[in-house]
């Protein structure tokens, strides 16, 4: 098991170092590639996806794909990516994987080094989407390439989609889905965005890895509070910010009811093995026994990284209210972002909000579309190349289905009457993990162990000596 690596750091003489351990060629192409691929700032608004998506495509035709099989789609101020790898056909459907190269917006100004230059320190690569999901990017360009490289044929087509607003509106993917389904069609989906793997925070080993086959919906509504307003100086006891800061208590407490499936009660179960803490680990093994246990789900729901697993959430994420200084406030808004339990539909979850606030506020969702779709069921072959490229990685870690708390792109695949399942090739701490956060990082180890296990997981899906 290699878990702690001493690394021998060589200077780049870029800013960015890599370990003598992870120095053959391929390692090197990808690390560039990561460097490259996080100094591009694909934000909401600053018109850069479609400049990634050309850096890459211009990677893929210098490695031999050819122009009919490489397509940039663009829509909007964002582009979406799509290279397949053409097979012989004997191993029937292709199979598609998916990544995204939009990133949550990065105020340098907060962060303590800049979020758009790659930077190894401490053995961990930091930058705006170094985990979300710029790694798994590169992972799987860098399969792509290095299969090329080698003049592998696989049994069937394999495909690359690489959306540009996974982050926001998830517009790019859901025109691939929708109008572009030829070029992505596929037996089922891999996603780089979602599943992987949890380290232990003390000793840093590896004790779960989860292959994601459900998520959650992602829905928005404005809870609005509206007032005649008037005069700053004449105030009045139904100030319209004042009510909605009564209404946002009431949405603070608010709890929805438990839910699971099988797959999130067989992950509380391994997972219970596998947690240090005595508490968190028999109310996990008290909730895979019985879902309605009152105590385990108070322990659950306490833990901001298990309580999306047990039912759906509702948080308040922006404000704005008022129109002026010396003004009474007309109106005021919150948006409250939902995740909502796969299965469940987000009418229902309006309607518990609009009767927790009384019909006094008004709530309504947002113009964004909301899919809603079931599991994926497990596949025997994706779970048996799964482990097999897993225990080469990193002996007998076990793996589990598992509901993801947030969404991805998959759900848009699902809903498309796609399999999709999540297969990130990252291992990281919970407490390392700065997703949408300040000081985003991925483990160094994982990044370049990623390489190994999309490059080694493409072949055992597509040769037919092993499967």
């Amino acid at each position: 098991m290699r878990i702690a690596i001493c690394l021998l750091v060589a200077s780049l003489g870029s800013g960015v170092s890599v370990a003598a351990d992870f120095d053959a060629p391929y390692q090197r192409q990808a690390l560039e590639l990561f460097r490259r691929s996080i100094a591009f700032k694909t934000e909401i608004g600053q018109g850069q996806v479609p400049l990634l998506a050309a850096y890459l495509a211009d990677q893929f035709r210098a490695a031999g794909f050819p122009d009919e099989d490489i397509h940039i789609l663009p829509l909007g101020e964002t582009a979406s990516l799509v290279v397949r790898y053409r097979g012989n056909g004997s191993g029937g459907r292709p199979i598609t994987a998916i990544a995204h190269m939009d990133v949550v917006t990065a105020k340098p100004e907060d962060w303590q080094r800049d979020p758009f230059t790659l930077v190894e320190q401490g053995g961990y690569f930091f930058g705006r989407g170094s985990v979300d999901v710029k790694c798994g990017l590169v992972a799987l360009t860098s399969a792509f390439l290095r299969l090329k490289a080698e003049g592998y044929v696989p049994d069937r087509d394999l495909i690359l989609a690489f959306s540009g607003d996974e982050e926001t509106a998830q517009a790019t993917a859901a025109d691939l889905a929708q109008h572009h389904r030829e070029l992505v069609d596929a037996e089922f989906v891999l996603n780089s965005d979602a599943g992987g793997g949890a380290l232990d925070e003390k000793t840093g080993r590896p004790v779960l890895y989860g292959i994601e086959n459900s998520e959650k919906s992602y829905a928005s509504f404005e809870l609005t509070v509206r007032n005649p307003g008037g005069h700053s100086s004449l105030p009045r006891a139904d100030n319209a910010i004042y009510e909605l800061a009564d209404n946002l208590q009431e949405i603070r407490h608010l709890q929805f009811p438990v839910m699971w499936t099988a797959e999130t009660r067989e992950w509380f179960r391994v997972m219970a093995g596998q947690t240090s803490d005595p508490k968190l680990s028999a109310a996990m093994r008290r909730f895979a026994a019985n879902p309605r246990d009152p105590q385990a789900d108070r322990v659950l729901a306490a833990e901001p990284s298990l309580v999306g697993r047990t039912r759906t959430t509702c948080v308040p994420t922006l404000l704005r209210g008022g129109h002026a200084d010396n003004a009474l406030p007309q109106s005021a808004t919150a948006t409250i972002n939902c995740r909502i339990f796969p299965g469940v539909e987000p009418a229902s979850v309006q309607a518990a909000l609009q009767n927790r606030v009384g019909p006094k506020a008004e709530v309504r969702p947002t113009s964004a579309p909301v899919y809603v779709s079931g599991p994926s069921p497990m596949r025997p072959d994706l779970l048996q190349a799964v482990t097999q490229v897993l225990h080469s990685l990193h002996d007998d870690v076990p793996i589990v289905p598992q509901q993801e708390s947030g969404a991805s792109d998959c759900v848009i695949f699902r809903a498309a009457g796609i399999a999709c399942y999540g297969t990130s090739e990252t291992f990281i701490k919970d407490s390392d993990d700065f997703a949408h956060g300040l000081n985003e990082r991925v483990p160094v180890a994982s990044f370049y162990q990623g390489l190994d296990f999309w490059y080694q997981l493409f072949k055992d899906l597509s040769s037919p000596a092993t499967h």
